[in-house]
C-alpha cells in the first residue's frame, strides 16, 4: 500500500509539471501582415502581322512583370516612374474615355490592345485609337520593350524624353 501511494503521488506532481511547463513557453510577437501590392496598370497587346501576345502587369509598389510568348521578365520601376505613368494617364483623361475603339472596316492584321487602369478598362485597336489614348499606348509599349529587351531581372526604367 506504501509503494501505491508513492505512484499516486509521484503521478501528481508530473502532472503538475506538465501542466505547468506548458505556461512557462516563450512568447512570440505577433506578426503583422503587409498588404498585397495592388495591380496599377495592365495592359496587353495581341495580333498584328507578327502575332504578338504580350502582356505588362505593374503593380502600385513598383513592381512589374512583363511577359510575351517567349519571356517573362520582372522589372522594377522607381517613383518617379511610377509618378510619370500616373501622370500620362491624368493627362490622356483615361478616365472619361470610352470603353471600346474599335475600327469600322475590321483588320485581320490589326494589334488589338486591353489596358486597365485603376479598374477602369479601355479596348482598342488599331485605327481606331483615339490621340489621347495613342500616348498611353506608346508609354507602356516603351515599358514593354525595355522589359523584354533584357534579362529577366531588375531594372530601372528611365524615360526617354523625345
Amino acid at each position: 500500500m506504501h509503494i501505491r501511494k508513492w505512484i499516486i503521488a509521484g503521478s501528481i506532481v508530473l502532472l503538475a509539471v506538465l501542466v505547468c511547463s506548458g505556461c512557462l513557453g516563450v512568447k512570440t510577437s505577433p506578426v503583422t501582415e503587409t498588404a498585397a501590392p495592388a495591380v496599377l496598370v495592365d495592359y496587353q497587346r495581341t495580333g498584328g502581322t507578327a502575332g504578338l501576345d504580350d502582356r505588362l502587369v505593374l503593380f502600385d509598389n513598383g513592381e512589374g512583370i512583363v511577359s510575351s510568348k517567349t519571356k517573362n521578365t520582372i522589372i522594377m520601376l522607381n517613383q518617379s516612374d511610377l509618378d510619370h505613368i500616373s501622370a500620362v494617364f491624368g493627362e490622356t483623361q483615361f478616365s472619361m474615355l470610352e470603353g471600346n475603339y474599335t475600327s469600322r472596316r475590321g483588320g485581320a492584321d490589326f494589334i488589338q490592345y486591353r489596358i486597365s487602369y485603376h479598374g477602369k478598362i479601355v479596348k482598342t485597336e488599331d485605327s481606331a485609337t483615339p490621340p489621347s489614348l495613342q500616348l498611353v499606348i506608346d508609354e507602356l509599349n516603351r515599358i514593354l520593350s525595355r522589359g523584354l529587351s533584357t534579362d529577366p531581372v531588375s531594372l530601372p526604367l528611365t524615360r526617354i524624353n523625345s
